[in-house]
């Protein structure tokens, strides 16, 4: 599984040469470093109002990880599952639509959703 995603941006030109102009200087080795760079500072400037939301909402950061005999376990419980993720969450292959509808109450995953086409259709309506 990959530890990175690829993001497409679009920009301005003027935008693009000012960003182009800071590698030519040295700033940064290319563009991608000069995005990647941006992107940290912002995180970092607001880290502390986006930790307090994660607190407050209950997600889960970094990778979520579901096989059928979790899901199995929760059907089993009497219970359903409340998926708040901020990161990756990952739907083992070889659960399907059926198990998802009887295991997930909602869903909210900010990051990367991976599961089958079949188990992406079960979850789109889940708020």
């Amino acid at each position: 599984m990959a530890d990175t995603e690829k993001v497409t941006v679009n920009l301005n030109v003027v935008d693009l040469g000012k960003i182009d102009l800071m590698v030519e200087q040295g700033f940064y080795s290319n563009r991608t470093d000069f995005i990647k760079n941006a992107i940290r500072n912002q995180l970092s400037e607001h880290a502390t109002i986006v930790d307090k939301i994660i607190l407050d909402k209950t997600f889960t950061i970094g990778v979520t990880y579901y096989t059928r005999s979790n899901l199995e376990k929760v059907i089993e419980s009497g219970k359903m599952l409340d998926i708040k993720v901020v990161g990756m969450l990952v739907f083992d292959d070889n659960v399907d639509a059926e198990l998802i509808r009887k295991s997930v109450k909602s869903l909210k995953v900010l990051g990367v959703l991976r599961a089958t086409g079949e188990v992406r259709k079960a979850l789109k309506g889940l708020k």
